[in-house]
Formats: C-alpha cells, structure tokens, sequence
C-alpha cells in the first residue's frame, strides 16, 4: 500500500493525506496556474518537435526504504521524479537540487549519488537525462506548490509496475540509465 496526496482540481478528488503534501486545497491561482501547464504542455511538445532542440535534465530518485518517491505534475497523467531542466551554466547536480527545493520544499543535505544518464526522445523532444539517487531514513514533511506540482507519493519498488510512470522513471525501473565518468556532469550550454 502506498499514501497519496493530490488536489481537487481537474475532477481529482481529494484522497486521504498522508505527510507527503499540503493539507490544503488549492486556491484559485493556483487552478488558474494548474490550467495555464495543462494547456502549455501540449503546445510546448508541439513546439520542441518543431525545433528539434536537445534538451538536458536531471531527476533524482529518493528512496525512502523499500519504496520510491514519486511526484504528479498538473500537466501529466504519469508519476515523475523530482527533477526537472538543466538550466544554462547549471551542473545537473546544482539543477536537481534546485528543482528539489522548488518542488517539494525539501533541502538535500545529503549526499547525491550520480547513477547515470539515459538518452531519448520524450515529450517530442531528444532529452539527455541525468539521475541522482538519495536514500532517506524517512521522509520529511514535503510542501507542494498546488501549481507544476499536485501530487506526491511513496510506492513500494514492487508496486511500481501498477502507477503510470514517465520515460526516465520507466528507464531507472529496467535499469537503463548508463553509468558515466566524473567529466560528463559538468556545466551545460
């Protein structure tokens, strides 16, 4: 069994909340920012196979126990891991430990293991993905915006085939991330 936290919003309805989330419903800017995503992201898939521009992101997988932390996106029906663009100048381990912040409130003091990258096309476009992994004695309390961000939930590793996943999650699950030396993880254009 796992514990799930999401918003009302888009004909979700409220499931019993655990210390993954925000006890709070969302307020009316944030369903306002909750439709700008899911009518952005379409749009923006269309638009980067237009462009055909490479993309480089880091994720990082915490495991808390047996079981794995999953993030729900307003714009996406499958689970995530924290994460998100490596932005210009950025390291991915700076990049995913900033999106940590962002979307969950939580401050990685520990270490991040680099696992690896996986290259392929998601979302329309040609992703480099870089994955960290954090272990976690237990997990603290998370602070979801109600906005990118409206859901989180611990799930069993075994569990993991029943929840609707994204590529990069998917290709950590079957082990396809490919180990890389200490120079490929430096700053990116």
């Amino acid at each position: 069994m796992y514990w799930e936290y999401q918003t009302a919003s888009f004909g979700i309805r409220p499931t019993p909340v655990s210390d993954l989330g925000r006890d709070k419903l969302p307020t009316f800017l944030d369903i306002a920012w909750q439709i700008l995503f899911r009518l952005g992201f379409p749009v923006a898939r269309i638009w980067w196979r237009l462009q055909r521009r490479r993309h480089v992101g880091a994720l990082v997988a915490i495991h808390v126990g047996q079981s794995l932390l999953l993030l729900r996106s307003s714009y996406r029906s499958a689970w995530n891991f924290p994460g998100g663009s490596v932005r210009h100048g950025e390291t991915p381990e700076v990049s995913v430990r900033r999106e940590l912040a962002e979307e969950t409130g939580l401050v990685a003091n520990a270490p991040l293991q680099l696992l690896g990258e996986v290259c392929s096309v998601w979302d329309g476009r040609i992703d480099r993905v870089f994955l960290f992994v954090l272990r976690l004695d237990r997990l603290p309390t998370l602070q979801l915006d109600n906005r990118e961000i409206i859901g989180a939930q611990l799930v069993p590793i075994d569990d993991l085939h029943k929840v609707p996943l994204t590529g990069p999650v998917q290709a950590y699950v079957r082990g396809q991330f490919s180990p890389i030396d200490g120079g490929a993880a430096q700053s990116f254009s």
